[in-house]
């Protein structure tokens, strides 16, 4: 599951050691981007998964080529059942390594778990006929075509809620609003920095609280599921997946206001610099 330690500190002569069988392309990697991997893999043996994640980072972000530690991120990502982070992880992995069909095949796997079967279909075709993963990986396209045929059943078919035109009350200083494909409504609400979750029969969750927020004022959802936050007193975008899990996307945008995806495009209106910022997005 998770790729082998890069190497050992010997403890007599302080010096690390490359283990045998590594490509010399390992010894370009840098002594503190290895001493996190090694951590990051410890930890994993301890079940401690948050650490492990933080490590790994930390490694990428010494090295940003480090091939495994992407890897190993990914895995337990996607362990933790935070697909759509674990699939942005294993297309950094592709971005450097096209041919890398282990990371091309699950990342097929997570698409099925996020429900996206064209990027699935897009994966799978990507894997050769000489490729181990091949098999298995025409396997997913059968067992999709199976499941694809039976069609979704509706969120909530029995609430009235959902039929009938009405109001929402009592909502403080609401502002941002997106919906899923479920019928949940989700509220940016400015003051209180908080994103509520309306399920179609009108009940009310918190669906994130963080520190993170800080006047969220918009809000737009791709078509995976994660939502973008435009932070307003903070001055940055935050990304929020279907999981509720929060994160800094991208930051310095000066009074973030409007957001619009389309396809894979996020578009932001900074209301500082009287501008129209375009990222693309990596789900």
């Amino acid at each position: 599951m998770i790729k082998k330690i890069m190497i050992m500190i010997a403890v007599i002569s302080s010096l690390a050691l490359v283990l045998p069988g590594l490509s010399a392309a390992s010894e370009a990697i840098p002594l503190d981007a290895k001493l996190e991997y090694n951590q990051g893999v410890d930890y994993y043996k301890l079940g401690l998964y948050d650490k492990a994640i933080k490590s790994f980072r930390t490694a990428i972000k010494v090295y940003p080529d480090y091939i495994d530690a992407y890897y190993n991120l990914a895995v337990i990502l996607d362990y933790t059942n935070q697909h759509a982070e674990a699939l942005s992880v294993f297309k950094q992995i592709l971005l450097r390594n096209p041919n890398d069909y282990e990371s091309v095949y699950k990342a097929a796997l997570i698409c099925e778990k996020l429900g996206d079967y064209n990027n699935l279909k897009t994966y799978v075709n990507i894997i050769p006929p000489t490729s181990g993963y091949y098999k298995p990986a025409q396997a997913l396209v059968e067992k999709l075509a199976i499941k694809t045929t039976t069609p979704e059943p509706a969120a909530n078919p029995q609430s009235n809620v959902a039929k009938t035109s009405g109001i929402y009350e009592n909502i403080v200083s609401p502002t941002g609003i997106t919906s899923d494909v479920f019928g949940n409504l989700y509220i940016a609400t400015f003051t209180d920095n908080t994103i509520l979750k309306i399920t179609p029969d009108g009940k009310r969750i918190v669906f994130v609280k963080s520190p993170k927020l800080n006047g969220p004022i918009s809000l737009a959802r791709d078509s995976v599921g994660n939502i973008y936050v435009a932070n307003y007193n903070a001055n940055n975008i935050l990304k929020v997946t279907p999981e509720g899990n929060i994160s800094v996307l991208l930051d310095n945008i000066s009074k973030p206001y409007g957001l619009h995806v389309n396809n894979n495009l996020l578009f932001i209106s900074s209301q500082g610099t009287n501008s129209i910022y375009r990222h693309r997005i990596v789900k």
